[in-house]
């Protein structure tokens, strides 16, 4: 009987705590900020995506990032299936598709790959490169 009236008291005081709590985190929160500033944007790459608008069904976004190691390589593969943009953060890749090779350092948008490109991307360099790659997949 002590312990249900215990529970009694204590439950509503513990509920009450709580919400104490949680409406200081909500007092204390600022006000949105409505004007972006001091955001420098990229160079805008686009990507048509109407090649796969008739087999949009069951894609997912996806974002990964890749470190790839000096001396290290995304082998060969086509982007038939999935488009995809990357970005490289840090370090230097060369990207090589039919017909020659592209050097990129950081800040580059490596590739756009869409329907028709088959190529593979090597780190030459000496430090590891980090490149963020979006794509559009089926699992």
């Amino acid at each position: 009987m002590k312990l249900k009236l215990l529970l009694v008291r204590l439950i509503p005081a513990c509920l009450a705590a709580t919400a104490a709590f949680a409406s200081a985190d909500c007092v204390a929160q600022p006000a949105p900020i409505r004007e972006t500033a001091g955001v420098e944007i990229s160079q805008v790459e686009l990507l048509d995506l109407t090649p796969w608008a008739h087999d949009a069904k069951d894609r997912q976004l996806r974002i990964r990032k890749f470190v790839v190691q000096p001396g290290g390589v995304i082998g060969v593969h086509s982007h038939d299936d999935r488009p995809d943009a990357s970005y490289l953060a840090k370090g230097e890749l060369v990207e090589y598709r039919q017909g020659g090779y592209v050097n990129h350092r950081p800040g580059d948008t490596v590739h756009t790959a869409g329907k028709g490109v088959t190529h593979w991307v090597a780190n030459e360099g000496a430090v590891p490169a980090v490149l963020i790659v979006v794509d559009l997949f089926k699992p």
